[in-house]
C-alpha cells in the first residue's frame, strides 16, 4: 500500500523543533522519565578517561581501551551518527532508608539495588527500540542504533551533555531533582535535532561519597579506583577478593551503593513506579545462609533475567562466603561455611577458609 504520511522536512528547523518535543513526550510514554539530545564533543571526557587508564585504575577491565577513540567518539563506532539521544529511567523501588538499616546487617545480604529486579539492560532496550520505531513512524527510515551499558559507549559524559544531570565526585551521574538512582540508554542517530545545554556540576564542597565509601575507591574527588570499589570486586574481578578489603566488604554480595546511599542529593529521588525493578525471590531481605544453601539449579533458576546472573554461580558464592566471614558468628554460619569447604573453585575455597578463620580461628 502507498505510505500517506506526510513528508517529513528534515531541513526545517521548526520541524525538528517539533520532533524533539514529541521525543521527549513519547520517552516519558514508554516510561521514562527523561529525554535529552547532546553533540558528538566528548573531548574532555576523553582526556579524562586516557588518564584514568594511564593510572590502571580500570583493572582487570581491558574491555575499557580495547577500542580505542570508538568510545569517545561516537561517529567511529556508529558512522553516520550525528547526534545522541540520552534517557534515564528510575529504578529505586523502596526508600533508601530501608537500603541504608540493611548495611553491615549481621546475618542479611545486601544488593546493590539496581540490581534486586529484571535486568535493566532488556528493560531499556526494548523501551529504546520502540522510542526508534516511534520516530520512524514520524521521519520514515533514518539511521540509529539503541545502546544499553553493552557498547564502547562513553554514557555519563553524553547524558551530561544533553542536560540530564552532572557526574559526581563518586563519577555517577546526578539529577537535580531525582537525585542518582537511575540507569541512562542512549540512541545513537543521524538527526540533526537541536542539542541540550549541559547543566552544571553542584556537589559543591560537599566529600560524603569520599567519606563514606568502605574502600575508599573514590580516590580524589571525581576519580574512582575501580580496583578498590566493591562494584568491581564483586562483580567485574574474577580474581580472589584482596585480603586487605575483606572486612570492609561487610554484608555487600553484589556491587555496592554506598556512595548514593549517603549523597544528600538523593533526598530528592522518588520511587520508581516500574514493575520491572521489584525485587525479586526476597533479595532485598534475604538471609546469608540461605542463599549459601542455593543449589546451582536454583540459583540458574532464581537468577534468570536478571543482571546478577552475568557473574556465574560460583562468583555469587564467593561473594556470599566473604560477607559470611563478616556475619555475626553461629552454628548455622560455621556449618555453611563448612559445607562449602571442598569446592573445585580455589578461588571459594579460599574465600571460605578466610570465613571460618574469622568465626573459629
Amino acid at each position: 500500500m502507498p505510505d500517506h504520511r506526510q513528508r517529513f522536512d528534515i531541513d526545517a528547523p521548526d520541524a525538528l523543533s517539533q520532533l524533539k518535543e514529541d521525543i521527549g513526550r513519547w520517552s516519558r510514554e514508554l516510561g521514562f522519565q527523561e529525554a535529552g539530545v547532546a553533540d558528538l564533543d566528548l573531548g574532555v571526557a576523553e582526556q579524562r578517561l586516557t588518564r584514568w587508564l594511564e593510572r590502571q585504575f580500570h583493572g582487570s577491565m581491558h574491555y575499557m581501551q580495547r577500542h580505542g577513540t570508538k568510545r569517545s567518539r561516537p561517529e567511529e563506532l556508529v558512522p553516520g551518527t550525528i547526534r545522541v539521544i540520552s534517557v534515564r529511567m528510575d529504578y529505586l523501588k523502596a526508600p533508601q532508608s530501608e537500603a541504608v538499616a540493611l548495611l553491615d546487617h549481621p546475618s542479611r545480604a545486601y544488593v546493590s539495588r539496581y540490581a534486586l529486579g529484571r535486568d535493566y539492560h532488556k528493560v531499556l532496550r526494548s523501551r529504546l527500540a520502540k522510542l526508534a520505531r516511534k520516530i520512524e513512524s514520524r521521519t520514515g527510515p533514518f539511521g540509529y542504533r539503541v545502546f544499553v551499558d553493552s557498547a564502547p559507549v562513553l554514557e555519563k559524559p553524553l547524558a551530561e551533555k544533553a542536560g540530564i544531570g552532572w557526574i559526581g565526585k563518586h563519577t555517577n551521574l546526578i539529577n537535580k531533582t531525582a537525585g542518582s538512582w537511575f540507569f541512562l540508554g542512549e540512541l545513537y542517530t543521524d538527526l540533526p535535532l537541536p542539542v541540550d545545554a549541559a547543566g552544571g556540576a553542584h556537589c559543591g564542597s560537599c566529600r560524603a561519597c569520599l567519606d563514606v565509601c568502605p574502600t575508599k575507591a573514590i580516590v580524589a574527588p571525581y576519580v574512582l579506583d575501580a580496583r578498590r570499589c566493591i562494584s568491581y570486586l564483586t562483580i567485574e574481578s574474577k580474581a580472589a577478593i584482596p585480603v586487605e578489603f575483606r572486612k570492609a566488604i561487610g554484608n555487600r554480595i553484589y556491587g555496592c551503593d554506598d556512595c548514593q546511599l549517603f549523597c544528600p542529593w538523593n533526598k530528592f529521588a522518588q520511587p520508581s513506579g516500574e514493575a520491572d525493578f521489584a525485587p525479586r525471590h526476597g533479595l532485598d531481605t534475604a538471609e546469608l545462609v540461605e542463599l549459601f544453601a542455593w543449589s546451582r539449579e536454583q540459583w540458574e533458576e532464581r537468577m534468570l533475567g536478571t543482571a546478577i546472573r552475568r557473574i556465574g554461580y560460583t562468583r555469587w558464592l564467593a561473594n556470599i562466603a566473604i560477607a559470611l566471614g563478616n556475619a555475626e558468628s553461629s552454628d548455622s554460619v560455621v556449618e555453611a561455611l563448612r559445607q562449602r569447604r571442598h569446592s573445585e573453585s580455589d578461588i571459594l575455597r579460599e574465600h571460605v577458609d578466610w570465613a571460618l578463620q574469622q568465626h573459629v580461628g
